[in-house]
């Protein structure tokens, strides 16, 4: 019996293969991988957070940090499905931090922005 470990999709699997009359007999298991560390997190700017409302990727940001915004002014534009989706201010406020480069990929409900 010889074991093997094969990732199919990202998801691992422990195969067992067994030689039976020169032919292989195979059966598998899912195998739990070991969690990836978490990247280190540079300070985070305090005040409210502004999340993606879907995924996609950052085509656009169009302030900066310092730069006063107004309720529904747009931070940043994302890209999803090759349309243009705006991430606007919740509330009147002075952008802290931009978390997100250009052409990063965002998830849903990821922090892009930070309003003092």
């Amino acid at each position: 019996m010889e074991k093997y470990i094969v990732r199919v999709n990202g998801k691992e699997y422990e195969v067992e293969v067994e030689r039976v009359d020169g032919d292989a007999a195979v059966s598998s298991t899912p195998v739990q991988t070991a969690a990836k560390p978490a990247a280190p997190q540079a300070p985070k700017a305090e005040g409210t957070e502004v999340s993606s409302g879907t995924a996609g990727k950052v085509w656009k940001i169009v302030t900066k940090a310092g730069d006063k915004v107004n309720k529904g002014d747009n931070i940043l534009i994302l890209e999803a499905m090759k349309m243009e989706i705006p991430v606007v201010a919740p509330e009147d406020g002075t952008i802290a931090e931009i978390t997100v480069k250009e052409g990063d990929p965002v998830e849903s409900g990821q922090v892009v922005a930070v309003l003092a």
